[in-house]
């Protein structure tokens, strides 16, 4: 194996065009190759000292995650945790304490693992990934950029530099909520993200709700902008339910029937929503959710 280290991203993407691949925190590489799943490349390029990756940086636009930013730097950052809640909550729950403080989000999306508990939340927020290769650089929204498991629309000289998100509305809330039969180490089996604005009144102005672990990529519920003007009651979670039931392709596998994933993608869908409308009312529910209001493994 060819092994470069990068200190700046014009030596990254040189590695790149002459076929590297890019490794940070490398969870999802080594374990993959531990399985069997993939072989290790032939020659990597590790990126993770690039230092203008690892920001945060917010303005009246929104968000700028750089690449490099770890799933504990999310769970935690306070803009992260009041305007994007729903990202905290599933940057909580992915892995362990460990796997947290290595892995990154950037790793984590051009991974396109259809069950990562982070795609769901940007989905939700209209996320956009920017892409650069040493021809110049572009913006992709996450739902043109996860093609199949494991694939995405990025060429092969391309790095992910950063994820950008909108600024948020005022009454807007987020949640991210998963089916899990354990605390740590855990793939979604399940899992639901929600983004609700509320008006004064409580109305919906607008509903964004994405499934993961029940297609071959992370999806978005259509049919959700039906639903404003209402209140956020059981009839409305109910229909929520039934939207993302009907809209699930799910799989039976060893961990899950398609038929007991088809149910429990609704009760999650409809408790995201819940937990969203609840924070965008001003509600306090501390991330993540699944452990403030005992979602899922049980302590």
């Amino acid at each position: 194996m060819n092994f470069t280290i990068a200190t700046t991203l014009d030596e990254a993407l040189t590695a790149l065009a002459a076929g590297a691949r890019p490794v940070a925190g490398g969870s999802d590489l080594v374990v993959g190759a531990r399985q069997g799943k993939s072989p290790l490349p032939e020659s990597v390029v590790a990126i993770d000292r690039i230092e203008s990756l690892t920001h945060l940086d917010a303005s009246t636009d929104g968000l700028g995650i750089g690449a490099l930013v770890t799933h504990a730097q999310l769970e935690s950052d306070a803009t992260v945790v009041g305007a994007y809640t729903a990202l905290a909550d599933a940057s909580a729950l992915v892995g362990s304490p460990s796997t947290r403080n290595v892995g990154t989000l950037g790793g984590n999306v051009m991974n396109a693992s259809p069950a990562m508990d982070t795609g769901a939340p940007l989905l939700v927020f209209g996320a956009e990934v920017e892409l650069r290769s040493s021809a110049g650089s572009r913006r992709v929204g996450v739902a043109d950029l996860w093609t199949g498991p494991g694939r995405t629309s990025a060429q092969g000289d391309e790095l992910c530099t950063a994820i950008h998100l909108p600024s948020r509305p005022a009454g807007s809330g987020s949640a991210y909520v998963r089916l899990e039969y354990r605390r740590a180490m855990e793939i979604a089996v399940v899992g639901a993200a929600a983004s609700i604005t509320l008006a004064a009144d409580g109305a919906v102005v607008s509903l964004s709700v994405a499934l993961t672990a029940v297609a071959p990529t992370i999806i978005a519920v259509g049919g959700t902008d039906t639903l404003a003007g209402r209140q956020v009651d059981d009839a409305l979670l109910a229909d929520v339910a039934a939207l993302a039931s009907s809209q699930a392709v799910p799989i039976s596998d060893l961990r899950a029937s398609e038929r007991y994933r088809r149910h429990c993608v609704g009760v999650m869908a409809r408790r995201a929503v819940d937990a969203a409308a609840r924070r965008a009312r001003g509600e306090s529910i501390a991330v993540p959710v699944n452990r403030s209001l005992g979602i899922g493994a049980a302590s």
